[in-house]
């Protein structure tokens, strides 16, 4: 039961992560970072043993390697030209 409601706030946390995202649409780092945390999070808990601990380092882990891939994906994008001009500028 305690695995499942942490599963369920992280979900609900990822829905309204993006719901913030507005404008444009999300980036790929946006998205990366929600992601991250959503798998890492739901790993580090399976590894941890339903341990709190656990499931927020695998989510703090896995939204920094989400948010990386994300943002070489976005500057990948951009030296590209895929966002003409409304995209993420670095």
């Amino acid at each position: 039961m305690n695995t499942r409601l942490w599963i369920s706030a992280l979900g609900a946390s990822a829905l309204l992560a993006l719901g913030g995202c507005s404008g444009y649409g999300p980036s790929n780092q946006q998205i990366g970072t929600v992601g991250g945390a959503v798998v890492g999070g739901a790993v580090g808990n399976a590894i941890g043993n339903g341990n709190a601990f656990g499931t927020v380092g695998g989510a703090a882990a896995g939204a920094l390697i989400g948010n990386e891939v994300g943002r070489r994906s976005d500057q990948r994008n951009y030296n590209n030209s895929y966002y003409p001009n409304n995209g993420p500028h670095y």
